[in-house]
């Protein structure tokens, strides 16, 4: 297969050979090309849901999942990490098995579900932090429950958010850290040498910085200012208009550099057209035409992102956070090297897996072509 078009780093043109399921190279070209931009497929690591579909909600067919992979590839997301939350510790065991039961069943899945995202129930009880994770399931890290997890996965868990404020939460991440599972600090209200003793234990992310958080809190210390002061954190945050006002990401962005990366934390109701619903979890809830998505009785309590990586990469594009690149470097090349450091991405010998887009007039990005494994999955 071969692509021509532009560099989504510098607009140059270039062709994209691909050869089986790797790319063979990348290279410059004289020969005449569209407008279109090619690059590295989106990653998110923190899907809940989409399109109606919620990986927290257990289906008597596994394979009622399938359409979320394929909805993605609409969005540019070739690769996506299941994200299950806090629920009774059977009831987790059984979504988890639906995830490696939908790998099983599902060619495409498999491709595109490099791993799961456990968010919880490892975090903090408090009204807050703990955000609309249900109170009564929340508990302290458990290594023997973790491991029980791990094998329901057949070791797909990759990523585990949890806050530090548990007595042995740094034992816990060492252990995670030792069996290469990505720590991420989240959900928490843990003290500023708690955060430094779980960052030195191995924590190496922060979920949706920001967000997970006390309306209001402490001028300082607080557990905000001491993730986004260290350096040795990335960050993971939700741009889609509504979780973070542009503002605060200007600073975030500043301040992590090339360590923040972009995550949907896209719910069930994401690619679902604006209305009133009611969910498992959540309970009455709307979906505005613009995509904020609220408890129907309280507009000012999110219930969710209704959005996805495109989405998101257009929002930092259209308010000036970031060049198209660098935006689309946070939804890619970042969290795939956050995860796989040694793992080549758009480059030559890198899994092909590939996005073609194109930049409408109002700052929109539209996906043209998605390519998994170096086939192509999507074509608009």
């Amino acid at each position: 297969m071969k692509l021509q078009g532009r560099s989504f780093q510098n607009n140059s043109p270039i062709e994209v050979n691909i050869v089986d399921e790797r790319i063979e190279s990348v290279k410059p070209t004289s020969q005449q090309t569209n407008d279109f931009l090619i690059g590295p497929g989106f990653t998110d690591i923190q899907v809940n849901g989409y399109g109606g579909i919620d990986y927290n909600e257990l289906y008597t067919d596994a394979s009622k999942l399938s359409p979320v992979t394929q909805l993605l590839y609409k969005a540019g997301v070739t690769t996506h990490y299941p994200t299950i939350i806090t629920n009774s510790v059977e009831q987790i065991s059984k979504l988890i098995k639906q995830v490696v039961a939908l790998r099983k069943t599902d060619e495409l899945s498999r491709w595109s579900i490099e791993g799961l995202h456990m968010e919880g129930p490892f975090i903090s009880p408090a009204d807050g932090p703990r955000g609309a994770h249900p109170k009564e399931f929340v508990c302290g890290p458990d290594w023997n429950l973790m491991q029980q997890w791990q094998e329901d996965a057949d070791g797909l868990i990759s990523i585990i958010t949890l806050s530090p404020e548990w007595e042995n939460a740094n034992h816990f991440i060492e252990q995670c850290v030792k069996n290469n599972m990505l720590v991420s600090i989240g959900h928490t209200q843990a003290t500023h040498q708690q955060v430094l003793d779980a960052i030195s234990a191995g924590a190496k992310l922060s979920t949706h910085l920001g967000n997970g958080m006390h309306p209001v809190i402490p001028r300082f210390p607080n557990y905000l200012w001491s993730q986004l002061s260290d350096d040795r954190l990335s960050a993971s945050v939700i741009a889609d208009g509504f979780h973070l006002p542009v503002e605060v990401i200007q600073v975030f962005k500043k301040v992590k550099n090339e360590k923040m990366i972009l995550v949907s934390d896209s719910v069930s109701l994401a690619g679902m057209p604006p209305g009133d619903y009611d969910l498992h979890i959540g309970g009455q809830v709307t979906l505005t035409k613009e995509g904020k998505l609220h408890l129907r009785n309280n507009p000012t309590i999110f219930a969710g992102s209704s959005s996805n990586l495109k989405e998101c990469v257009s929002f930092l594009v259209r308010n000036n956070l970031a060049t198209l690149s660098e935006a689309w470097e946070m939804a890619s090349i970042r969290p795939q090297k956050l995860l796989h450091s040694d793992v080549p991405v758009f480059e030559k010998d890198a899994v092909a897996d590939l996005v073609v887009l194109k930049r409408s007039e109002d700052g929109q990005i539209e996906v043209v072509k998605a390519i998994k494994e170096g086939k192509e999955v999507y074509s608009g």
